[in-house]
C-alpha cells in the first residue's frame, strides 16, 4: 500500500527540520544559544526542529545567520516553500473567504490538457451547477468557521468551469454512485444538479463515469483526488489540500485511476444510475 499524502506532507516538513538542526549542531550550538542569536526562545528552536512548528522565511534566514551558513539559505528557503504548499490547512486557506481560492485555481485549470478526478464524496468543482456549489460552500464555511464571501466563491467556481467548453482539453471523471445519493442542497438542488449532469456527460471532452455500489472492485474507495496532467496531484482531507508532485506519487494515484476506471460503467449505463437517483429525491 502506497504512502499517504498526509505521510508524504509530513515526512517533506520533519526533513526540512532536521536539516535545520543538522545545521545547528555543525555551527556547535544549542538550542538555547540559537534562539539567543536569532531572538527567540529556546522552545522555539525546539519546536521547529521537532516539525511541530514550521518555520517561516524569516526564521530560517535567521537560522542560517546565526549557524554562518547564509549562503545556504535561498534553497532552504525554496524547499519551505515546497513544504508550505504541499500541505494547505483550508482554514488557511479560506481565512479571507472561499474566493481567492477559487480564483488561484484558474491558472492551474487553464494550463492543464488532461483532467483526471475521482471523487467519492460530492460533485466535483467543475461540473457543479450554482446551486449545488453554494450549497456545499455554506456546509463548508459554517464547518471551518471562514468569512461568508458565497455569491463570488460561487461566481469564481462557475468561471473556472468554462475550461469544460474551451477545446483542447479531455476530462476523464470519475464519482462513486453515492455521491448521486448524498444530499447536498434541497430536492430541487439535487434534481438539478443530476441533470446537469447527464448534460455534461454528453460533451465531447468528457467521459463521466459511475462506480455502481454493487461493482466488484479492484481497489478500495479512496479520498477525493485531482490528476491535472500527469504533473500535479491534488488531494483533499476534511482539514487540508495536499498537493503532490513526486513523479512516484504521481503514478500511483495514475494507477489508482485506472483501477477505479475498470468498477466504473460509462454512457447509457452511467446516465441510467443518475436517472434512478433524480427519481429517488421525488
Amino acid at each position: 500500500m502506497s504512502t499517504s499524502p498526509l505521510s508524504t506532507a509530513r515526512s517533506a516538513r520533519k526533513a526540512l527540520a532536521e536539516r535545520l538542526g543538522e545545521l545547528r549542531k555543525d555551527a556547535g550550538l544549542t538550542g538555547r544559544e540559537l534562539g539567543l542569536r536569532c531572538g527567540w526562545s529556546e522552545s522555539k528552536t525546539s519546536r521547529i526542529e521537532s516539525a511541530k512548528t514550521g518555520a517561516s522565511d524569516a526564521d530560517i534566514r535567521a537560522w542560517c545567520a546565526a549557524c554562518d551558513a547564509d549562503a545556504l539559505a535561498p534553497d532552504l528557503v525554496a524547499a519551505n516553500r515546497t513544504v508550505e504548499s504541499m500541505y494547505i490547512q483550508w482554514r488557511r486557506r479560506h481565512r479571507a473567504g472561499m474566493r481567492r481560492a477559487q480564483d488561484d485555481l484558474l491558472p492551474l485549470y487553464e494550463r492543464t490538457g488532461a483532467f483526471r478526478i475521482y471523487c467519492s464524496n460530492v460533485v466535483p468543482g467543475v461540473l457543479q451547477t450554482p446551486p449545488y456549489a453554494r450549497s456545499l460552500m455554506a456546509m463548508i464555511t459554517k464547518f471551518q468557521g471562514t468569512p461568508d464571501d458565497l455569491t463570488a466563491a460561487v461566481a469564481s467556481r462557475m468561471e473556472r468551469a468554462r475550461v469544460l467548453h474551451q477545446g483542447g482539453r479531455t476530462f476523464a471523471i470519475l464519482l462513486e454512485e453515492t455521491v448521486l445519493r448524498y444530499r447536498i442542497g434541497s430536492a430541487e438542488v439535487m434534481a438539478g444538479q443530476l441533470g446537469h449532469l447527464l448534460t455534461v456527460s454528453a460533451l465531447p471532452a468528457v467521459s463521466l463515469g459511475i462506480i455502481p455500489s454493487s461493482a466488484e472492485r479492484t481497489i478500495w474507495p479512496l479520498e477525493a483526488f485531482y490528476l491535472f496532467d500527469n504533473s500535479l496531484v491534488s488531494v483533499e482531507t476534511l482539514t487540508a489540500e495536499i498537493n503532490l508532485t513526486a513523479p512516484g506519487e504521481a503514478r500511483d494515484y495514475i494507477k489508482a485511476f485506472r483501477e477505479l476506471t475498470k468498477s466504473a460503467v460509462f454512457g447509457a449505463s452511467a446516465r441510467t444510475l443518475i436517472s434512478d437517483a433524480v427519481h429517488a429525491i421525488r
